[in-house]
């Protein structure tokens, strides 16, 4: 089903720093820029990421299913990185694995008066007449308009349960040497979103970060480590493209900026992808 919503001709600008949209939530070094997505190839996996912005701080995420009283923890992964001039805060990436089908979960991360508590829905088993909603958003940048975008997707009345982002994410890139803080704001914007429901991952060339006139000669530097996915369950040799399986789609996420001429990487793996459709 198709929206009849349609974004304003007009250029919008960018969101100011002090931006509600943009704001850092209260207590020292709370968790922020938390977000989620499948974490394997069934669906009954999860990835949740966050920044702790001053120090490390606790890398062990809390979870229950709702009315369970058994609460689980498990340790995730902490990464920084830097870019130019920049340094990011501390990247946690935590998967929780072996989740019910159909299931509400809550998830705390973060210690003391600055943890955080939110929650999502696991989808339905795969299978090829189960009911599921998608939303679609891509080119979404950080602008009034984007804004808008996100508020329409967020009260529409036919409800998205999973997003599939379909690339280019905070345009940090068009800021002189790819101001990497609009990485930090973008990923406070989408959390009031992304915390509750997945967003399926695709990159596209606004996160290609290609800068080696100021010393960044790595593609998708900053993407990769703060947006994992689980490339690895479905035999890909890189994150810039996989598959995954949820409720009764088959999605195959690829790279249009990567190599995929016939013998490369990403072709023959597509090749081995399709038959299984």
């Amino acid at each position: 089903m198709k929206s009849t919503f349609v974004r304003n001709d007009d250029l919008s600008l960018d969101m100011p720093l002090d931006s509600d949209v943009f704001r850092v939530p209260p207590g020292y070094n709370a968790p922020q820029q938390v977000h989620i997505t499948q974490g394997d190839y069934e669906a009954n996996s999860v990835i949740v990421f966050w920044v702790t912005p001053d120090e490390p701080g606790s890398r062990t995420m809390i979870y229950w299913a709702e009315n369970s009283e058994l609460k689980n923890r498990v340790d995730g992964l902490v990464v920084k990185y830097k870019y130019f001039n920049y340094t990011s805060g501390y990247i946690h990436h935590c998967t929780i694995k072996d989740l019910e089908f159909d299931t509400k979960y809550y998830y705390q991360v973060g210690t003391g008066k600055a943890s955080r508590r939110f929650w999502f829905i696991t989808p339905p088993k795969s299978g090829p007449d189960v009911p599921y909603t998608f939303g679609l958003i891509g080119d979404l940048g950080q602008t009034h308009d984007s804004n808008q975008t996100l508020t329409h997707y967020e009260f529409n009345p036919i409800k998205g349960q999973t997003i599939l982002f379909v690339g280019d994410l905070s345009y940090a890139d068009d800021y002189p040497f790819h101001d990497n803080v609009r990485w930090d704001t973008w990923g406070r914007f989408i959390e009031r979103n992304a915390v509750y429901q997945p967003w399926i991952w695709t990159a596209g060339n606004h996160e290609l970060d290609f800068a080696p006139q100021f010393g960044e000669p790595m593609p998708f530097k900053p993407y990769l480590h703060r947006y994992h996915v689980p490339y690895t369950a479905s035999g890909s040799a890189s994150p810039l493209w996989y598959s995954i399986k949820r409720a009764l789609t088959y999605i195959i996420v690829m790279s249009s900026y990567s190599a995929f001429g016939k013998y490369s990487p990403q072709y023959k793996w597509l090749e081995q992808e399709l038959p299984k459709v």
